[in-house]
């Protein structure tokens, strides 16, 4: 018999040979956009930072302030200790950005979908089996919290509205509540939901909407807070570790089903609370996005010039039409080499390879933020055209 670790060791061999395993790697994080890796210094064109908050000034300092006010932990799950008053005047705030009647916070975005669709897809609450139809490509984290269901699910094709509407007249006839799950933009392709037409869709076919905000949250929509606020979605989530520059999750919601979900979801019930230091974070984020429509702008300015160039050199940037702009090149191995001959020239783009993108689609997916500069882009678009001519 095979040890843990000879069994181990083939695995990993195997990925090895396909050119898919992954590493960690140490790096320093630096201002204005930059990483420190192997004592070298890197323009990052691969951190989800959108707008830099993560080391604003007045987000650092009120993380400061709410850990030397509260404390370093939160002691325990929300429901065992309690949570600070400021804490329910922060989810207010996300309620009213979010024009809900009610909002939640949880300990992170996977966390999130992973409880939160359980609960919500419960055959107890209904009576009858839900069904469920997912876009194809939405995060790991739906797909995880749909299967922790037991539902049955029905996957359209990605962004095809038609095979959506397909899918919900096919199944009009069934028992149990319908359910649209989606995202309003896709972290691998850049690609934007049409939410208007989703919200028309649901309605038209008395479904409910879950629409993942992750990476519009911030960036995108009415004062930065996402592309759900006014739009019929029944049920909304984002995250704080991305455009907002810190950690943690939220739900967007009915007041009832926010009591339901303090009751139901497992991700609330048996997890410690977030830190104050990052709750202080949250909620200085939730004050500064409002202000920064000319850092968004100019994030969308420059992911357009990226875009624009690589498309005239006939590269392969999919449906792309926000600050995520993916190269996809195909191949693992050619993508691994050209991430390195980026990295060589000191800009860091991350190869992104199966299965966290589908087989024969690998790409390096530049994520950009506000704080870089237009010689920043100038110098990544000439070095990806360059690298990409070296190659052939």
């Amino acid at each position: 018999m095979m040890g843990l670790d000879d069994s181990i060791g083939t695995f990993l061999d195997g990925l090895d040979q396909a050119g898919r395993r992954r590493v960690l790697r140490p790096v320093d994080p630096l201002p204005a956009g930059r990483v420190r890796v192997g004592g070298r210094e890197l323009i990052n064109f691969s951190s989800n930072d959108y707008l830099g908050l993560s080391r604003h000034p007045e987000v650092v300092e009120r993380s400061r302030r709410w850990l030397n006010e509260y404390g370093a932990g939160s002691g325990a799950s929300r429901l065992v200790t309690g949570h600070l008053a400021a804490v329910e005047a922060l989810e207010a705030k996300i309620a009213r950005a979010k024009q809900t009647e009610a909002a939640l916070i949880l300990a992170s975005g996977w966390q999130c979908n992973a409880s939160v669709l359980p609960a919500l897809l419960d055959k107890a609450l209904w009576g009858a089996e839900p069904v469920v139809f997912a876009d194809k490509l939405v995060h790991a984290s739906l797909h995880a919290g749909l299967e922790l269901s037991g539902v049955r699910r029905h996957r359209y094709r990605h962004d095809d509205l038609g095979h959506l509407e397909s899918l919900l007249k096919a199944h009009a006839g069934k028992p149990g509540p319908r359910f649209i799950v989606t995202e309003t933009v896709f972290s691998m392709d850049g690609d934007v939901s049409d939410m208007k037409a989703l919200a028309a869709l649901a309605q038209r076919w008395n479904a409910f909407l879950y629409v993942d905000e992750a990476h519009a949250t911030g960036v995108l929509g009415p004062q930065g807070f996402g592309l759900s606020p006014g739009m019929g979605a029944d049920i909304a989530m984002g995250t704080f570790s991305k455009g907002m520059g810190s950690f943690g999750a939220y739900v967007a919601c009915s007041a009832r089903l926010r009591h339901y979900l303090i009751n139901r979801a497992s991700g609330l019930i048996y997890a410690t609370g977030l830190p104050p230091a990052v709750l202080g974070a949250i909620d200085a984020a939730m004050d500064l996005v409002p202000r920064m429509e000319g850092e968004r702008t100019r994030l969308q300015l420059m992911a357009r010039h990226l875009r624009d160039g690589m498309r005239a050199a006939g590269l392969d940037t999919g449906p792309s039409a926000c600050q995520i702009v993916p190269l996809i090149l195909g191949d693992e191995r050619r993508t691994l080499d050209l991430a390195k001959a980026l990295e060589d020239r000191g800009l860091l783009g991350i190869a992104i390879r199966p299965p966290t993108v589908p087989p024969g689609t690998s790409r390096i997916r530049f994520a950009l933020s506000a704080v870089h500069t237009d010689a920043d882009i100038e110098r990544l678009l000439a070095a990806i055209l360059d690298s990409v001519e070296a190659a052939k």
